[in-house]
Formats: structure tokens, C-alpha cells, sequence
């Protein structure tokens, strides 16, 4: 099944990278998804709406690419960013009060059972229902982000973890799918992921012995 929907002004070329045409959407994917990563790792409450317009841009890039089960999944995402919004926003005023922890055992099983189910079934709908090339790589990056995002919204540390390991498969992924521009920026979110890993345990480290980590519903 091929996918061809008008996308707007949005899906016009902005520049190209020899003959490769980079995109409006692509271009603003880049540059909103830069601050967003900037912004998670100084826990600024702000990455949340600048994440959803994010997600919104990423996904008319991958729909037009032929990343569909990347661009439904920024669907979720946008579900996601609201629920993150509201739990950093829970209990503070434009600043949240939820503090950095680690991944519980039982939250790992959970989060490897349920990425483990939606890579397979992913993979499956994706290989049956779409004319994708890249089935297996498309659904496994949207099972782990999705484990990632989630993990985020809670202040898990290894979220972090997750992310890069995300990257890893995107940034060659991309670059297949003529997505150089977004290939590139998901280096610079490899990047700053490592550098939202070493602050965020900074700041596990730098909480008093014993201290409670509440966490919000």
C-alpha cells in the first residue's frame, strides 16, 4: 500500500543537499527537535511543547518518506507529551518537582515485554500492510522510543539509554531513506542524549541519601 497524501506547503522543498530536496517540515522537524532535546536535559518544562510540535513536523517527514509505523507513532507521541507535560507540571508552577530516579525492575520487565510485542506485531502490520522496505528497523526504533519517551516523562535515568540506543538505528536509517537532513539532526540528538545521561545522573547523585522519590500518577 502506498501512502500519497496532499501535505501542503509544509512537504515543499526549502533547499536541496545535491539532489536530494530537504523539506520545510523536515528543516522545522530539525530545528524544534534541536531545542527539544536541550530543553529535556535541563528539565525545562518547556520541551514538552516544543516536543509535540515536533513530533507533529517528524511525522509529515516520515509519512512522505515511507516510515509509516514512525509516523503513526508520533501520534502516541503527542499523547505521551501531554502526559509528561502534566506529571512535570504536577506539583510545581512552570517547574516541576519530580525528581531523576532509576527503572525499577518490574518497570524493565514491563517496558521489555510490551517493546518486545510491539516490535513483533509492528513488523508484522507493516510488512502486510504497507509497501515499507525497511519493516523490521521502522518498528523496532518506534517500540524503543516509544519506551523512551515514556521512560521520560517519568524521570527515568536509563530513558537516556534508551534514546541512544534509538539513534544508533535511526541515524543510518534515515540516511537509507534520503532523509539526510533528519540523519543528521538525530547525530546531534545522539549527542546531546549523551549529555542528558551524564547530567541527569549528575543530578541522581546530587539528591540527599534516603530521600524519597515520589512519583506522580
Amino acid at each position: 500500500m502506498s501512502v500519497n497524501v496532499p501535505l501542503g506547503p509544509l512537504l515543499d522543498p526549502a533547499f536541496h543537499v545535491g539532489s536530494v530536496p530537504t523539506t520545510w517540515a523536515e528543516l522545522l522537524g530539525f530545528a524544534t527537535g534541536a531545542v527539544n532535546v536541550w530543553l529535556v536535559v535541563r528539565q525545562n518544562i518547556l520541551n514538552w511543547p516544543i516536543g509535540i510540535a515536533n513530533v507533529i513536523l517528524l511525522g509529515l517527514v516520515f509519512l512522505d518518506g515511507g516510515l509509516y509505523a514512525d509516523s503513526g507513532l508520533q501520534v502516541f507521541y503527542v499523547a505521551l507529551q501531554l502526559y509528561g507535560w502534566w506529571v512535570w507540571l504536577h506539583g510545581g508552577e512552570g517547574r516541576d518537582n519530580l525528581p531523576v530516579r532509576r527503572t525499577r525492575r518490574n518497570e524493565w520487565a514491563a517496558l521489555i515485554v510490551a517493546g518486545a510485542a510491539a516490535t513483533t506485531f509492528l513488523t508484522w502490520a507493516l510488512s502486510v500492510w504497507t509497501d515499507s522496505t525497511v519493516a523490521f528497523w521502522d518498528a523496532l526504533t518506534t517500540s524503543i522510543s516509544l519506551m523512551a519517551v515514556y521512560g521520560q516523562s517519568r524521570k527515568l535515568l536509563e530513558s537516556w539509554w534508551l534514546w541512544i540506543t534509538a539513534d544508533l538505528v535511526y541515524i543510518p536509517l534515515y540516511f537509507h531513506k534520503d532523509l539526510k537532513l533528519t540523519s543528521v539532526l538525530y547525530i546531534v540528538f545522539l549527542t546531546l542524549c549523551v549529555f542528558g545521561l551524564l547530567a541527569w545522573r549528575r543530578d541522581l547523585r546530587s539528591q540527599p541519601a534516603g530521600d524519597p522519590a515520589p512519583v506522580a500518577a
